[in-house]
């Protein structure tokens, strides 16, 4: 439990004599024409690049931008237009491409080729990683294993939870063998209702799971039969504390497909990302402060700070003018076998102090402002903070 405990403490812990660290922007999964997107991976670069964001990953589909890759250009006017701007904005010297009986193939970009063009020293990274895409019986299983060195196989399994446990061993197997630092995530457990709150809690070793995921039809809000993706967090996490796990982290991502084509019924770019806390825009920086949980989710919301020192949970919000701002503390009571809103305050700033008798608490801040883009018609602008323990050392 002292280690449940450790690994729970977080943010303002950082001793004061300590530079002070950064917040960095980031999306863990999108696609390219290198599996299902519709989009050239240096597009896709330049567009998160541009817009306010410190590092990105491609993660396509069982396969590392790795090798040789021609992509047939989809027919229609508007993949039409995307190449001729694609090839307009890199130059004939750069574009690789040949037509055939009126279609046009585009040798893809490796990541070693593309990535050079972006990235900047403390200003933006393009990390390595992989979905790893597997299933059992007929059930869609996913795990992004994120700054991953060599290529992982889909290792199947005799279940879910077996599918999804190979997957996770060998993604931290690959970790341990090249001591890369490496995390893996499960990806949408409500996609298709293929995860099941307790194939999540029988899992080992596993961290991070998506609270929020962008596309069209994941279910983050579950529907009569099924429950959301947050409620489904605090019943692992219940489960998880009990036993003595550490506790999962919960991640936005915008799982990005379609950059040409913009609505709900449409898996766009910009919809959840995470802020990461950490000394350095580095992968093993990042991947640091996530497995400590220095990071937050969100879909618009942005925090300044989040401090947890003494038992006291303390949230301070970035705000916007004429947006108002709603922040809930959520947490379980021991011997309950349920989340509850612990106390809701408004502003800008709020703080909640922890007891002995909460198994967990954190923070859900939701604005008044509207998502643009939104993943569902009238959702707001919200942020998730990561769960915290209360500890007698304190």
């Amino acid at each position: 439990m002292m280690l449940l405990l450790c690994m729970s403490i977080f943010f303002a812990c950082n001793k004061t004599s300590e530079k002070a660290d950064r917040w960095y922007r980031g999306n863990l999964h999108a696609h390219s024409y290198w599996s299902d997107g519709d989009e050239f991976p240096e597009m896709i670069m330049d567009w998160y690049k541009s817009n306010g964001y410190h590092f990105v990953v491609l993660s396509d589909h069982n396969i590392l931008a790795q090798d040789e890759k021609w992509k047939l250009i989809p027919k229609g006017f508007i993949y039409k237009k995307a190449f001729d701007k694609y090839l307009e904005k890199y130059g004939h010297d750069w574009v690789e491409y040949r037509e055939d009986t009126g279609r046009i193939s585009v040798k893809l970009k490796t990541f070693s080729e593309y990535k050079p063009l972006f990235e900047e020293k403390n200003q933006f990274l393009i990390i390595q990683s992989e979905e790893i895409t597997d299933s059992f019986d007929g059930k869609p299983l996913h795990l992004n294993a994120t700054n991953v060195r060599e290529f992982i196989e889909p290792q199947g399994g005799g279940s879910v939870v077996e599918v999804l446990q190979n997957n996770i061993d060998a993604v931290i197997k690959q970790k341990e063998e090249t001591g890369n630092p490496m995390i893996v995530h499960i990806n949408h457990p409500n996609f298709y209702y293929a995860v099941s709150l307790q194939d999540m809690i029988e899992l080992e070793r596993e961290r991070f799971f998506e609270v929020f995921n962008g596309h069209p039809k994941v279910n983050n809000y579950g529907d009569s039969i099924h429950i959301g993706t947050e409620e489904m967090w605090d019943l692992i996490n219940i489960a998880y504390v009990k036993s003595g796990k550490p506790l999962i982290y919960g991640i936005a991502t915008d799982d990005s497909h379609n950059y040409h084509l913009f609505g709900i019924e449409y898996s766009n770019a910009g919809r959840g990302w995470i802020m990461v806390q950490a000394d350095s825009l580095t992968s093993g920086s990042l991947i640091n402060a996530m497995e400590k949980g220095r990071f937050y989710a969100t879909t618009g919301v942005t925090l300044t700070q989040i401090n947890f020192k003494t038992n006291v949970l303390e949230i301070h919000v970035d705000t916007e003018p004429g947006v108002e701002y709603e922040i809930q503390f959520i947490g379980v009571e021991n011997g309950k076998q349920d989340s509850d809103i612990l106390i809701t305050e408004t502003g800008a700033v709020a703080t909640y102090t922890l007891s002995e008798d909460l198994l967990f608490v954190r923070a859900k801040i939701i604005s008044s402002k509207l998502k643009e883009n939104p993943y569902q018609e009238d959702d707001f602008e919200v942020a998730w903070t990561q769960p915290v323990i209360y500890s007698e050392k304190e």
